[in-house]
């Protein structure tokens, strides 16, 4: 079976960049994924597009080395295993609240006995090899999202299950939940609590990864020990580059060089 990349970079001690995708197109993807990315995610929860759309974006990116990640929209087992058989090879399902909704994630990720996924893995054997179905359960990464105050309550029950990969850490839903708004930067109690779940996951063994609004939050998750980062998604670094460049234009056209700008 084709090996997951993301373990090769957290054996050599590295922390993996993770590409975010949010706008469906395959050319997009593919753009993106030769970037030397270590692995890309496909946005199904708030990206804008379909299953349809989302199949050809996993192909695009599998002309390169990037490792393909899905988030679902949800903790349903039926959605976990479709994205799995279209060829993804890591899920992140968002919203994990609780032990028991966490080990329901996880068995919808593994074929029996250790789960339980259905048989039937379509593309995952055309991407990942013939011999797919014995190794998956070894190679396929489950992320389990906390973003709510019942997760934080629950957050080491959540680490403890077993086959669980990692925690990734939703930091907008973190503030919404935890100050009723999406504050940039993060309030203190927010990022003590970011660093909590790294802590707890880290503990647990298992890897950590995270969505950063900026390069400055990028830098603490560093510092923290994050196994996968995530510096915006493909709409975000679209309007920034864009806006940058628009900026440039405008004092061109005026006359005045960009370094004339307060």
């Amino acid at each position: 079976m084709r090996t997951n990349g993301l373990r090769a970079v957290w054996n050599e001690g590295r922390y993996a960049l993770n590409a975010w995708l949010s706008i469906g197109s395959s050319y997009s993807a593919e753009v993106l994924a030769h970037l030397p990315y270590d692995a890309v995610t496909v946005d199904l929860q708030h990206g804008m597009f379909d299953f349809e759309t989302a199949l050809a974006m996993l192909q695009a990116i599998s002309t390169t080395d990037a490792v393909p990640l899905v988030r679902v929209p949800e903790n349903a087992a039926w959605l976990i295993q479709k994205v799995l058989d279209m060829g993804a090879y890591g899920v992140i399902c968002p919203m994990i609240d609780t032990r028991e909704a966490c080990e329901a994630f996880v068995q919808a990720v593994r074929y029996p006995p250790l789960g339980k996924r259905s048989f039937g893995p379509a593309r995952g054997l055309l991407y990942g090899g013939g011999d797919y179905a014995a190794r998956a359960n070894e190679t396929v990464l489950s992320w389990a999202m906390i973003e709510t105050e019942t997760a934080l309550a629950n957050l080491d029950a959540i680490a403890s299950v077993e086959g669980l990969s990692g925690l990734y850490i939703g930091p907008s839903d973190l503030s919404m939940t935890l100050e009723g708004e999406v504050a940039s930067p993060l309030s203190p109690r927010v990022v003590r609590e970011v660093g909590r779940i790294a802590a707890v996951a880290h503990g647990h063994g298992l890897r950590v990864g995270t969505f950063c609004p900026d390069v400055a939050f990028a830098r603490d998750m560093v510092a923290l020990g994050c196994d996968l980062m995530t510096v915006m998604n493909d709409a975000g670094l679209l309007r920034k580059a864009t806006g940058a460049l628009m900026e440039e234009l405008h004092f061109a056209r005026s006359g005045r060089q960009l370094v004339d700008a307060p």
